[in-house]
């Protein structure tokens, strides 16, 4: 394996953080145009900000993949989603994740719909849980996958919720499947990953990860997801 330069690393980090603010820029333009509104399939609203996308940065369509959007029951994690029109008081997931495949990291929020205070609850208590997600991780820089996640869990729990995935983040540039949680723990932040997150991989540059949580209302049948960059931010 070839051995990553000063010059590689620091072109890489830079390379993640605009696929960031790519993503915030792409989310907050959503937001402002009002995209996202009941009636519309799901379908409707991807070709929509694909189309943003394009305008914005030069993305064809095309690459930019599918599924940016899951509403309702589409947002529990896994599955294949029939494609779903958005109601009035949906909870709507962007993800963003296909539009930033050249930068290897993610990117998805969750919005809630209309005054369901249930439902806003839950994307309430999703960014209290990133948040004490990261703090946590700033706090020592000796953290290990287990012990983030366990931190996760136990944030989650004090908010009456449960987690919707097995982990709650990977390595930059990991495909984000169960599938890598089962073969390679160390590149998601799991409970089988008792590696330092702050470390230096193989090809000598510093892993960076991606922050993935998923909180369930097992009882009403959908989810709330808040990805992105861990570290760099």
């Amino acid at each position: 394996m070839a051995t990553l330069d000063r010059m590689d690393i620091r072109l890489r980090a830079l390379h993640l953080l605009e696929g960031q603010r790519m993503a915030q820029r792409l989310f907050t333009q959503v937001a402002a145009t009002q995209v996202i509104k009941p009636g519309r399939s799901e379908e409707e609203i991807d070709n929509r900000i694909a189309l943003i996308a394009r305008d914005m940065f030069g993305v064809r369509a095309g690459r930019v993949g599918r599924r940016f959007v899951r509403s309702g029951s589409n947002s529990v994690v896994g599955g294949r989603w029939p494609v779903r029109v958005i109601g009035a008081q949906d909870l709507v997931v962007l993800d963003f994740e296909s539009l930033l495949a050249p930068y290897e990291t993610g990117f998805a929020r969750t919005v809630a719909l209309g005054d369901d205070l249930v439902r806003r609850r839950l994307v309430h208590d999703l960014a209290v849980v990133a948040t004490g997600a990261r703090n946590a991780f700033r706090a020592d820089v000796s953290l290990t996958g287990r012990e983030l996640h366990a931190e996760v869990r136990a944030l989650a729990a004090k908010a009456g919720r449960s987690l919707g995935a097995r982990h709650c983040g990977r390595l930059t540039g990991t495909p984000p499947t169960t599938h890598a949680v089962e073969t390679r723990p160390e590149l998601c932040i799991g409970p089988d990953n008792d590696l330092p997150l702050r470390r230096i991989l193989e090809d000598g540059g510093q892993a960076h990860w991606i922050l993935q949580i998923h909180l369930v209302d097992e009882h009403r049948g959908h989810a709330a997801v808040h990805t992105e960059l861990l570290d760099l931010v």
